[in-house]
């Protein structure tokens, strides 16, 4: 199955990238709710979230939360909050949005828009919050 996300993992298309492995793929969202919103992805691309094998997902899961922690501390904010809603792209994601307020993740608000700079400058600081969280 060939999606946008397909020719993201293959480097066929940029993307702020925060954490990779061999399995899986977490990276801005281009049209985020909210400053730091992250999608995690399986590179094995899969559409809906629960035909994915229990290990898999469960490991997807564990490593969203990985990403969720060093976006914590990045991104001031209260929560982290986590969405599966699976019908922008057929390919299986999670969407990790910080929240101060619920209203952070409802889906019908106006996306945001942010330059390529300051997208740049988000990820690195995921990605250092990342490389501390591992480190300690």
């Amino acid at each position: 199955m060939e999606t946008i996300f397909s020719k993201i993992i293959r480097g066929e298309i940029p993307a702020y990238k925060v954490l990779e492995d061999d399995r899986f793929l977490a990276f801005l969202d281009v049209f985020p709710l909210v400053k730091g919103h992250t999608l995690v992805i399986p590179k094995e691309p899969v559409d809906y979230i629960f035909d994915m094998d229990p290990n898999t997902l469960a490991d997807l899961h564990k490593f969203a939360q990985k990403v969720a922690i060093g976006l914590k501390k990045a991104v001031p904010c209260t929560k982290v909050g986590v969405a599966v809603i699976g019908l922008e792209v057929p390919h299986a994601h999670v969407h990790l949005v910080p929240m101060n307020q619920i209203s952070d993740m409802n889906f019908s608000n106006p996306k945001q828009k942010f330059e390529a700079e300051e997208m740049e400058e988000i990820a690195g600081k995921i990605r250092q919050a990342l490389k501390t969280e591992a480190g300690s």
